[in-house]
Formats: C-alpha cells, structure tokens, sequence
C-alpha cells in the first residue's frame, strides 16, 4: 500500500514537470493567468480534478 502510494506521488511529479519542461514560456503564461482567477474557481477546478481523478482510480482498479 505504501509503495503504491509513493509510486503514485513520483507519477504526479512526472506529469506535473511535462508542461514546464516542453514548453516553459507558455506554463509561465498560464501560471501567471491563474492569478486573475478568484479562488473560488480555483477552488471548483480542484475538486473536479480530485473527483475525476479518483473516479478514474477507481474504474482503473
């Protein structure tokens, strides 16, 4: 259970890096459009990917 979760940890770390290492230029616009976002939208984005993320852990499973 342990490894698993910290193989799932790497994974995320993995995928995080891809954007910032192909096209930096354009990650760095992104993050910086984020700031005129409220945080409520923030907020609702979160949880969606958390929801669908372990939606899809589950149908995988």
């Amino acid at each position: 259970m342990g490894q698993d979760f910290l193989a799932a940890l790497c994974l995320v770390l993995v995928i995080e890096g891809i954007l910032p290492f192909l096209i930096p230029g354009r990650w760095r616009e992104m993050m910086l459009s984020l700031t005129q976002v409220d945080e409520k939208t923030i907020r609702l984005i979160g949880l969606s990917s958390m929801l669908l993320g372990a939606g899809l852990l589950f149908l995988v499973k």
